[in-house]
């Protein structure tokens, strides 16, 4: 059987090993690849064995060992049409003439008249690095590899080579993305690790479009070649990939050999466009190919949590501290919003916030949260923003300025030209924060993009899906992304709560009260916890008892006897949505009826401060 680092270093070798044993039965179809893969599968499931895999979001791609295993954290951005290649065939020894089952391509003659030959279908994803994901979310490395240059060489990639070239092309992608004016605020060493060869041995990516989500974002993008199961996958899904890396200059030297015959080859030869084969074929040390053994979907993208298979024994032991921690972030909150300790009871639970379910149309579980009356000076939304985005795993800023409205693509689109999803600014991975700052709201007009846009915004808040522009039709996406509103006033767009900030305090200098607020370096093992405590409050399970659910009910209808206007539908589901993350904020997993009167009693003081304020300001809505 191969060694422990062999299926590491020469995972092909190990591949060959059940080759071999297939071609022994004389029998192709012996299962050989479902034996492969369930050994990869066991090894991986060996204590720390996921650590020993290199990552392409942590090491600069050419100091990979070509045709190595590697693992690949990732959002799926475009899902290519199927293609075909041979996955088994003969080919004839030049000295003994002998035929040999194969399914490694290596240098000799392929017996294309073999009756021996299988032809298998595979599936093609376009992968790109989780958008939005955090500095701090990605400095934490994933795996104890020490990388050291290497030298590819052309003999040492043949073999995986053949396995991209192979395919008889049915059709492909869909990739691409927009670069909006907006930056992402306070990511100070907002940059990835350089994925991309070194200068003179490859195409500059400046005239490849890597279709990125975000504008701004770097990283790797991979094709993901995927040979089994591929139905379990969908569009925007997140994962860790575990495969075989092939990044041989002979793909491009064969996409560019394709393009430039494409104007005198017969059209019956190739269903593809130039500009699809661009796209489709782009240089692998820009978008390496990566051939999947395995991929576990990714149940969070915080680094400082174990894998799945750990999870719950962490959780579990994580419950007894979460009071206390919560405690730290409900002060550090208070002093960020000026001393509202409301407004900062309401913000950790949008933050723990999360779909768990739907019911018909309706996202349950959802919790928009729009906070009003935020001070214009000084930049303190984008603060606010920066603040955030040191405790949640992926972010995004979205300053609502005349300009980005109309100007920015938000909505994915489809390129039939090019066969490819064009992607756009809310094709982001679940439980995503996306920030809107509508204190930059100008006056002007918004044109056709611009309402398309607001829009767009107005239904990821309601319903929790984007609708993918197709050209001749649009189709839903559904999404899990907790929305934050900052506004002066009440918020031109939906929102499942308002809090309007209340300032216990005016600083006479603003700039140095932010300052004040900052966590500097020598506090990251408190920041730590409080990244913590926000990604397990959210994984926590909830219930609630058939007794505990029979009183909320008497109380629901209490409450419309005594003014059946004050409660709508629209107050239900509130009420839903608070009584269960203020339980899981607090570390419980059931609903109390302590819990229940504490969700009661914050909805009391919410709601009678924002009619004291709309009494106060009367064009308020």
């Amino acid at each position: 059987m191969p060694s422990t680092h062999d299926w590491i270093d020469s995972p092909l070798v190990t591949r060959l090993f059940f080759v071999v044993s297939a071609a022994s039965q004389n029998s192709p179809n012996s299962g050989w690849e479902a034996k492969a893969v369930e050994f990869f599968k066991e090894r991986l499931k060996e204590k720390d064995a996921h650590t020993w895999v290199p990552s392409l979001n942590d090491v600069p791609l050419h100091y990979l060992k070509p045709n190595s295993l590697v693992k690949f954290r990732c959002l799926i951005q475009d899902m290519f049409d199927p293609e075909f290649y041979m996955g088994v065939y003969e080919t004839v020894d030049s000295s003994t003439k002998a035929k040999v089952f194969r399914s490694i391509y290596e240098r000799c003659v392929v017996d294309f008249s073999s009756t021996n030959t299988v032809t298998a279908e595979r599936q093609t994803f376009y992968c790109v690095p989780i958008p939005g994901e955090n500095s701090w979310a990605r400095v934490i490395p994933s795996t104890s590899y020490v990388p050291s240059r290497q030298k590819r060489s052309y003999e040492e990639d043949e073999e995986m080579d053949d396995m991209d070239a192979q395919p008889q092309k049915q059709r492909e992608p869909q990739s691409a993305g927009p670069q909006s004016p907006s930056e992402h605020l306070g990511n100070n060493d907002s940059k990835r690790l350089e994925t991309e060869a070194p200068s003179g041995s490859t195409v500059s990516s400046s005239h490849i479009n890597l279709n990125f989500p975000l504008p701004g974002e770097k990283g790797p993008s991979c094709l993901v070649k995927v040979y089994e199961n591929w139905d379990c996958f969908k569009l925007n899904d997140t994962l860790e990939v575990y495969g075989i890396l092939s990044v041989s200059p002979a793909l491009s030297a064969l996409a560019d050999e394709k393009e430039a015959s494409s104007g005198v080859l017969d059209p019956t030869e190739s269903m593809e466009t130039a500009e699809e084969q661009r796209v489709h074929s782009p240089p692998a040390s820009l978008v390496p190919r990566l051939h999947m053994l395995y991929a576990a979907p990714l149940q969070h993208n915080n680094p400082l949590l174990p894998k799945e298979s750990k999870a719950f024994c962490f959780l579990s032991s994580s419950l007894g501290e979460m009071a206390s921690v919560r405690a730290e972030l409900l002060s550090y909150f208070t002093h960020v919003l000026l001393g509202d300790a409301l407004s900062a009871e309401y913000l950790i639970l949008h933050l723990i916030s999360t779909v768990y379910s739907r019911r018909d149309v309706l996202p349950l579980g959802k919790f928009t949260l729009n906070l009003s009356g935020c001070p214009t000076v000084s930049s303190y939304t984008e603060r606010l923003y920066q603040i955030i985005q040191q405790l949640v795993p992926s972010s995004y800023y979205l300053g609502m300025s005349l300009q980005n409205m109309n100007h920015m693509q938000l909505v994915p689109k489809k390129d039939y030209v090019a066969n490819r999803l064009v992607s756009g600014a809310l094709q982001l991975a679940k439980n995503t924060s996306l920030f809107l700052d509508e204190t930059k709201l100008e006056q002007g007009q918004l044109d056709t993009t611009g309402v398309r846009n607001v829009t767009a915004l107005g239904n990821l808040i309601s319903w929790q899906k984007v609708d993918y522009d197709f050209s001749y039709h649009q189709m839903e996406f559904p999404c899990n992304i907790n929305v934050l509103i900052v506004s002066e006033a009440r918020s031109l767009l939906p929102s499942d709560c308002q809090v309007h900030v209340h300032s216990q305090v005016v600083p006479s200098d603003m700039e140095e009260y932010l300052g004040s607020i900052h966590i500097h370096s020598q506090a990251f093992s408190q920041l730590n916890k409080l990244r913590i405590y926000l990604s397990v409050a959210r994984l926590l399970d909830y219930s609630i008892s058939e007794e505990l659910t029979k009183a909320v009910e008497d109380d629901f209808v209490d409450m419309r006897k005594d003014d059946p206007q004050s409660i709508s539908a629209e107050d239900l589901h509130r009420f839903s949505s608070v009584r269960r993350v203020a339980t899981k904020n607090l570390g419980q997993t059931s609903l109390s009826r302590d819990m229940w009167l504490r969700a009661k009693d914050l909805e009391a003081q919410r709601t009678s401060r924002m009619e004291q304020h709309t009494c106060v300001n009367g064009n308020e809505p």
